[in-house]
């Protein structure tokens, strides 16, 4: 018998780049009959407001979520900025798409993942790349054994540094920013997704500061090596300081798997689409002028293309709405994984401090001490 949809009352908490795209794709999808919009800035709330035809538009996030029309909400606010409209959403049990991460504060995010589990609500985390093709075919082959046993994993992602200057200019705390939580979550996701049947037991990295430290205190990129209980490795490396005239509109992607039966190697560089033109470039996060070269598709949300989007961000937004009118099964990733994965980004980043090992898991207080 042909399941019946749950009709849709959405609230979106941010309307900047990500909360416009999802915006637009939920006023399209059959199931969406209201949506409501919370966002500060009052320019941008009626641009998004108009272009997605929303019913509701207010500055404060409570409000919105308060509404009876709300049975549903997407949280794309700045990431330190998830906590308190989640948990204002707990108080309703609205189901959740909340973009990465949980939270910026590695408490916060454990508080939150505890009040989203105690209330068993069914709140998903925007790993976005595992709604592309290739992680997806990836994974299938990792499951079905096709590897043997995996061994070894290597990811290498590099970036320009336009996404690290972005994001170090809209936070006032520049120790809670780092490519390892910000960017480099997304390699780590889709590692520990490959691997998920195997527990990390201990971290080892380093990282280095000199192109992005003198003006912006900040972390130019991180080597890490993860040990897992049965003896398996993944090493990565992230640097999101290239100078701006990289043409990876945001990725460079490298992932290799080993296993005691085969080998599989993803090249997710971008390199086999590159456009060159003397125009100034509209392409992917914090366009250039600088850059007239660029790695067409590696921009990680998708492309716009025959005036619509078309990629991975449009097909996650699409698969959560038909989780939550459906109740469809999706792979998106849980909230205990988005917590798993900043524990993982946090242990990275003290290990790199401390220039030692970290055991996992870390505690919050671990955190804090700085053990």
């Amino acid at each position: 018998m042909r399941k019946q949809a749950k009709k849709i009352g959405l609230a979106i908490v941010g309307a900047g780049r990500v909360g416009l795209i999802r915006g637009e794709l939920a006023a399209r999808h059959p199931a969406v009959e209201w949506i409501g919009i919370a966002e500060k800035n009052p320019e941008r709330a009626k641009l998004v407001g108009d272009k997605i035809g929303a019913e509701f538009v207010t500055a404060d996030y409570r409000e919105l979520i308060s509404r009876p029309e709300v049975n549903a909400l997407i949280v794309s606010t700045d990431e330190h900025l998830h906590v308190d409209p989640i948990l204002a959403a707990c108080e309703r049990g609205l189901p959740m798409l909340i973009e990465k991460p949980l939270a910026t504060d590695l408490g916060e995010s454990q508080m939150v993942m505890d009040a989203l589990e105690h209330a068993g609500i069914d709140a998903v985390i925007g790993y976005t790349q595992r709604f592309r093709r290739r992680w997806l075919v990836a994974k299938e082959k990792v499951r079905n054994g096709s590897l043997g046993e995996v061994t070894m994993v290597t990811s290498r992602a590099f970036m320009n540094r336009l996404v690290a200057i972005d994001n170090y200019k809209r936070s006032d705390n520049p120790a809670e920013i780092s490519p390892m939580v910000i960017s480099g979550t997304h390699a780590l996701d889709i590692v520990m997704w490959l691997m998920e049947a195997k527990k990390p037991v201990e971290v080892y990295a380093r990282s280095v500061n000199k192109a992005l430290g003198p003006t912006w205190q900040g972390i130019d990129g991180t080597a890490y090596t993860i040990t897992f209980d049965d003896g398996a490795i993944y090493h990565g490396v992230i640097s999101w300081a290239l100078p701006e005239v990289w043409p990876g509109a945001v990725y460079s992607l490298e992932v290799g798997a080993v296993g005691t039966e085969g080998v599989l190697t993803i090249d997710d560089t971008h390199r086999d689409i590159v456009l060159a033109t003397n125009l100034v470039q509209g392409e992917g996060y914090a366009p250039d002028k600088r850059r007239h070269v660029d790695f067409l598709t590696s921009y990680p949300v998708g492309d716009m293309a025959l005036g619509e989007l078309r990629g991975p961000m449009r097909e996650e937004t699409n698969s959560w709405l038909n989780r939550v009118a459906l109740g469809s099964t999706t792979q998106h990733a849980t909230a205990r994984e988005g917590h798993n994965r900043l524990m993982l980004t946090k242990a990275i980043d003290l290990s790199a401090r401390l220039k030692k090992p970290v055991s996992l898991p870390i505690s919050p207080e671990d955190e804090k001490r700085g053990r």
